[in-house]
């Protein structure tokens, strides 16, 4: 039995350890359905209190949040509800200079309608670290020092999923501005085990397979974007490719890190995807995902 499960299971019938059991939750917009229903699943198997700190990543921040609220399972409904989706992911915003992903629609508007319980999230005694990257540094930062309140943890929810050029401006809490996690962290385990964890399971968003390369225009066209608007994370996305190639080879050489990914047959969901029944078989997925693992 791997480490993390023997933990998770142990913890889940009330045993104490000593280790300090950390969530690590990818990103990738749209393929966080993945992550999402792989979140729910936690949760449907009573794992929801076993963890000691919840890291997450771009669209694996909001997964993150949804599941130290307690409302997993009702936050996973949004993945494949064609309404949402339709208005928060919308190419053709692109044509009149608005936001090709309107995170501050779903993080402003959505989730206090639903509503998401940002109460519930603050006073969870396990704590919530949603990743970002520094526009001055390219450093991944984590924004748990800076939520102090339902505003505070909307406005890091919404800097962890400032995607370059699709998301809008990069947003400002204090005196930093910040971008998308995933240009410094798409897979938020480094800074948990910075911080201490040292058992962590990993909720991916892709399978077991190859890293696509970015071609060259993509490559140029992002590049330039952030000379403009993050000087300081050129450097951290023109070297992702290789910082994300090495950190697979970590964790697969990892004893103390379990990973749950999407199966190699499951349906290819890009970060613009918004087709509900495609969104909805990747939640499926996910879902069965962890039951197979951790069930």
């Amino acid at each position: 039995m791997h480490a993390v499960r023997e933990i998770l299971l142990a913890r889940r019938s009330g045993a104490a350890d000593d280790a300090r059991v950390a969530l690590a939750i990818e990103g990738g917009a749209s393929r966080g359905a993945y992550s999402g229903g792989m979140a729910a699943a936690l949760v449907e198997l009573g794992f929801g209190h076993c963890f000691d700190a919840v890291y997450g990543a771009s669209a694996g921040a909001l997964n993150g949040a949804w599941f130290l609220s307690g409302q997993a399972v009702t936050g996973v409904l949004g993945w494949s509800d064609p309404l949402i989706m339709r208005r928060v992911t919308n190419p053709w915003r692109a044509l009149t200079g608005g936001p090709v992903v309107d995170t501050e629609h779903l993080v402003e508007r959505i989730y206090p309608a639903v509503p998401m319980d940002f109460a519930a999230i603050l006073a969870n005694p396990t704590t919530f670290h949603p990743l970002a990257t520094d526009i001055a540094t390219g450093a991944a930062v984590d924004l748990a020092p800076t939520i102090t309140d339902a505003a505070s943890l909307r406005a890091a929810l919404r800097a962890s999923t400032a995607l370059p050029m699709l998301a809008g401006r990069p947003v400002r809490i204090g005196a930093h501005s910040y971008i998308d996690a995933g240009i410094a962290e798409s897979v938020p385990f480094r800074t948990a085990v910075a911080q201490g964890a040292t058992h962590v399971l990993v909720l991916r968003t892709r399978p077991d397979a190859p890293l696509p390369v970015p071609s060259r225009v993509e490559t140029s066209v992002v590049t330039r974007y952030l000379r403009r608007a993050a000087p300081g994370a050129v450097e951290a996305w023109t070297t992702r490719h290789t910082r994300v190639t090495a950190d697979e080879a970590h964790l697969a050489d990892h004893t103390e890190i379990l990973q749950i990914r999407p199966p190699e047959d499951g349906p290819e969901i890009s970060r613009l995807t918004r087709d509900p029944f495609l969104l909805r078989r990747a939640v499926r997925m996910g879902h069965h995902a962890v039951i197979t693992a951790l069930g």
